[in-house]
């Protein structure tokens, strides 16, 4: 098993919800953790709380991401996991799609993300290992009524994370999908306020719990797709 002592991890989307609770979990663990975020206040305030590193970033904003992930890298010493977390969605039938839905949450979901793993992988070749986890969803591998554009972007993403494995693995680089089903955070919600636990719905330390142990896991192993659902959700 792995010790996460000093294991340097950049979390997108580190600010609320899964991530938050990523970090916190890390942190507790003794890994040093940079989180993103696109609200900067909250950022700041969040990163106080956890005693993580902020690095204000929106990865939409492709312009951004070389300078930040160089930022994230020099304010750790080094970079040795990338949780690939920030997402958005939004849900429409098909006959209400408008074109810049499909813009905003590839944007997000897909393009920005990608952009943002390439620099990280730059210095993960160069060292020769590293990992790479990417947060998909239960609605990476099924589809439902107005999920047309969000399950899109998380199909996407369950793609490009099986290509990423296949083409890294020679580098000693571990590339993980984590598929949550439905989760009690901010998602989806466009003042971003944490919605209240449920009792039979996942909370985002269970999410957390799945990250760190498949970072744990020894090195001469992964676990390529985990999908976390809840109990008894009904």
């Amino acid at each position: 098993m792995e010790n996460l002592s000093g294991k340097k991890i950049l979390i997108t989307g580190g600010s609320s919800g899964i991530g938050k609770a990523t970090a916190e979990m890390l942190i507790s663990n003794g890994a040093i953790v940079c989180i993103t975020g696109r609200d900067k206040s909250k950022l700041d305030s969040v990163a106080s709380d956890l005693n993580a590193i902020p690095i204000h970033l929106d990865v939409s904003k492709y312009n951004q991401i070389a300078i930040k992930t160089l930022d994230a890298f020099h304010s750790m010493g080094g970079l040795d996991v990338l949780i690939n977390n920030a997402g958005i969605g939004e849900f429409s039938k098909l006959e209400d799609i408008k074109l810049n839905q499909f813009e905003n949450i590839f944007a997000t979901n897909v393009f920005g993300l990608t952009m943002l793993t390439q620099e990280v992988v730059k210095f993960f070749k160069t060292q020769q290992y590293g990992t790479v986890i990417n947060i998909g969803s239960s609605a990476s591998t099924n589809g439902f009524p107005s999920g047309s554009v969000y399950c899109a972007s998380k199909f996407a993403l369950r793609g490009l994370t099986e290509c990423w494995r296949h083409e890294l693995r020679r580098d000693n680089i571990r590339v993980i999908l984590v598929n949550p089903s439905e989760v009690t955070t901010a998602f989806n919600n466009k003042k971003r306020i944490e919605r209240d636990e449920e009792e039979k719905k996942l909370t985002p330390k269970e999410i957390a719990h799945a990250i760190v142990s498949a970072i744990k896991m020894d090195k001469r192993g992964f676990i390529p797709e985990l999908n976390v659902w809840a109990t008894n959700p009904f």
